[in-house]
């Protein structure tokens, strides 16, 4: 199994969550998020002053996956995230060693 944590742009939520259910990706959880990077953020006025953001606001999709759709769902996520600007967010990919669901006690595959 393999857990698939990637930082994307809120405005490419929909289109993310999309194209994973297109691809057989059961379920996922996804957070608000703070992020900082490459931009080093903004300078905006707010009531007159001028003002530096530094932290963006972006999405964490995380999904815990079957190996063999691993390759399939990180192409979907890249190929729906992908804006060519600085800032379109990370993907990673991590190996899961055991699933157990709380509630029937399944482990494995059939936990997910």
């Amino acid at each position: 199994m393999k857990k698939i944590e990637a930082i994307i742009h809120v405005h490419k939520l929909e289109d993310v969550k999309y194209r994973l259910i297109s691809a057989g990706v059961i379920g996922m959880s996804i957070s608000e998020v703070k992020a900082y990077g490459h931009r080093k953020g903004m300078t905006t006025r707010y009531r007159g002053t001028e003002r530096k953001i530094d932290l963006t606001t972006k999405i964490k999709l995380e999904a815990v996956i079957e190996d063999e759709i691993a390759d399939l769902a990180v192409e979907q996520i890249s190929l729906a995230a992908r804006t060519g600007e600085i800032g379109d967010g990370k993907i990673f990919v991590s190996n899961i060693d055991e699933t157990i669901r709380i509630r029937t006690n399944e482990t494995g595959i059939n936990a997910i």
